[in-house]
């Protein structure tokens, strides 16, 4: 049982199909594993009934917080992670494409190294891009390289599984402005930059769908949104240190 108190935040988008399957698989899980909790279901201005159905699951634990209309998962993401009340904040994707047994050893990693934040990477898994569609496989890794000639680490930036401890998540999420997909680039150049401690835990997807990313119109704006990302967070950063 891990005493401190945790939230993990759900990103959703007209996700009526899973949603409250996804809510009463994580519910009973977090209830083993923590003495205080809250999940937080995020919806990106849903236009199907994803808000109403996470609303009407009763439960103390269960939060619904969001916008309209839709702005993309970064904006989910943020709004979730700052509405947080937990010492340590994690999100993951509402297809819990990780699984749910991945999330303790996150934590554990997390307190054990001491870090800032731990991130799951596909990159250090054996079977970390096992099944994978070739067409998306060739983009992340396209990206992956992309990211780490630019930023110069080699994380697995678009695994969406990651914690934090609160300061660090409200230190990097409160300068967060990217709405879209890159925005895992964006926050994690800004922890980079901002000096915290990241550890890395292997992950595989076991749950596997149809991916909401079109790979050659989305991976296009991806990259060139990586470059405004770069030189936007280093004129932003150099501003705050030259107050």
């Amino acid at each position: 049982m891990i005493n401190k108190k945790f939230s993990l935040v759900i990103p959703a988008y007209n996700e009526a199909s899973i949603i409250e399957s996804t809510i009463k698989t994580l519910l009973p899980y977090l209830d083993r594993h923590f003495s205080d909790y809250e999940l937080i279901i995020s919806d990106d201005g849903s236009t199907d009934d994803t808000k109403a159905i996470a609303e009407s699951i009763p439960d103390p634990h269960l939060r619904c917080v969001g916008h309209m209309p839709n702005k993309g998962k970064g904006a989910a993401v943020r709004d979730g992670m700052m509405a947080a009340n937990g010492d340590i904040i994690a999100y993951t994707d509402a297809d819990l494409a990780y699984g749910i047994d991945v999330i303790v050893p996150l934590l554990e990693k997390l307190e054990c190294e001491g870090t800032d934040i731990v991130i799951g990477s596909r990159k250090l898994h054996p079977e970390g891009y096992e099944n994978y569609p070739p067409l998306r496989l060739l983009a992340s890794r396209c990206f992956s390289f992309l990211t780490g000639l630019l930023a110069g680490f080699q994380y697995d930036t678009q695994c969406g599984l990651k914690a934090f401890t609160a300061p660090a998540a409200r230190q990097i999420f409160s300068r967060c402005e990217t709405d879209g997909f890159a925005f895992d680039f964006e926050l994690m150049m800004l922890a980079v930059r901002l000096g915290y401690t990241v550890g890395q835990l292997p992950v595989k997807i076991v749950n596997h769908r149809l991916s909401k990313v079109h790979v050659f119109k989305d991976s296009i704006k991806m990259f060139g949104d990586v470059i405004r990302i770069r030189r936007s967070v280093n004129k932003r950063l150099g501003e705050e240190r030259g107050k």
